[in-house]
């Protein structure tokens, strides 16, 4: 469910972080039949970590709902050294999974790359505390000893947001780049909050037996939140093949949905895509991953994969202003909710 993120397997790390939940294998494989014959073909590109945070894909496989719909699905992990976007502006890959962000930062870069699909309704990373801190609010960070892997990705966007909603700048508080050594500075007590995944670095916390708790992101009207992961494709693909890419989005939805309702047999179904899922001990990591994944992946109508303007809209002008993109994007040209399931 969140990606295994290049830096993040981590962090994405979160899917990479977690996704990289759990830390799997460091090299590319082709996930074992994760293709049907016949019908319309469609590539979708995944980071380079199989794991049971692309469950709802390896679900759509393993349950026939992409060959319902007459579609010939192949589950691609990038190697690790590869560009996020590269496959699919070479038309290697059809549809990619990757972050709002990453997508704005794309198009700002003049990737032609479009969200079909929002599968992180909720910004997956936070700041994690010990539970006992007097760290409460975002205006708290002011003086601060915060790390975070770098600055890059979702938990460093994550960190300018929060000290923005506290009305902080990276000046006001003491950031520190410790790299993918959360669980280590924290409880070293080298720093006093780490930037995470809620739904991989706090499980580790928790699995490590450390009180933890996690300040989020304001999802609120006036909140300054980032559009998690989702589909995203070219415009040119869009053109070409719209109908199926439809047909792809519904049926990896319903494999969101199932892999939510169904937690148990969702990490079941991944055991042939994930090598070692069938061990103990990752079943249990990747119960708690999904346990704490599922409630960031619906919005607060109970939806899933919808796309939100304003958001976008609040992104680009934050993601701008913050200086992380080369020129500004018009939100709009980011995200077409026309390939969702109408309800």
């Amino acid at each position: 469910m969140r990606r295994a993120h290049r830096h993040r397997v981590t962090g994405a790390a979160a899917l990479a972080s977690v996704v990289v939940l759990a830390t799997l294998t460091s090299c590319a494989e082709e996930p074992k039949n994760a293709s049907v014959k016949g019908g319309a073909s469609i590539t979708l590109g995944l980071t380079y970590t199989p794991n049971i945070q692309f469950s709802p894909f390896y679900v759509a496989a393993e349950k026939g709902y992409y060959k319902d719909a007459g579609l010939n699905v192949k589950l691609r992990h990038h190697g690790a050294a590869e560009d996020l976007f590269g496959a699919l502006t070479s038309g290697r890959e059809d549809v990619i999974y990757a972050g709002g962000d990453e997508i704005l930062q794309a198009r700002a870069k003049d990737v032609p790359v479009v969200d079909i699909a929002t599968f992180y309704q909720k910004y997956p990373v936070g700041l994690i505390v010990p539970k006992e801190s007097d760290i409460r609010t975002p205006a708290d960070l002011k003086g601060r000893k915060i790390g975070t892997p770098g600055a890059f990705g979702e938990t460093y966007f994550g960190l300018l947001a929060l000290l923005k909603e506290g009305g902080l700048s990276t000046k006001d508080a003491k950031v520190q780049n410790i790299g993918f050594t959360q669980q280590a500075a924290l409880t070293g007590n080298k720093v006093e909050g780490v930037m995470g995944y809620l739904n991989n670095d706090a499980v580790s916390f928790k699995e490590a037996g450390k009180d933890v708790r996690s300040l989020t992101l304001n999802s609120g009207s006036s909140g300054d939140q980032l559009v998690g992961v989702g589909l995203g494709a070219t415009k040119k693909t869009l053109d070409e093949q719209g109908d199926d890419i439809k047909k792809f989005v519904d049926a990896s939805l319903r494999g969101l949905r199932y892999a939510i309702d169904h937690q148990d047999e969702a990490i079941t179904l991944s055991e042939k895509y994930i090598p070692g899922l069938s061990s103990e001990k990752r079943r249990n990591n990747a119960r708690a991953v999904l346990k704490a994944t599922a409630p960031l992946m619906k919005n607060d109508q109970g939806e899933l994969g919808a796309i939100d303007p304003q958001t976008w809209t609040r992104m680009a002008d934050f993601m701008y202003d913050q200086g992380l993109l080369e020129k500004s994007v018009t939100p709009e040209d980011a995200y077409d909710t026309s390939y969702l399931p109408k309800s």
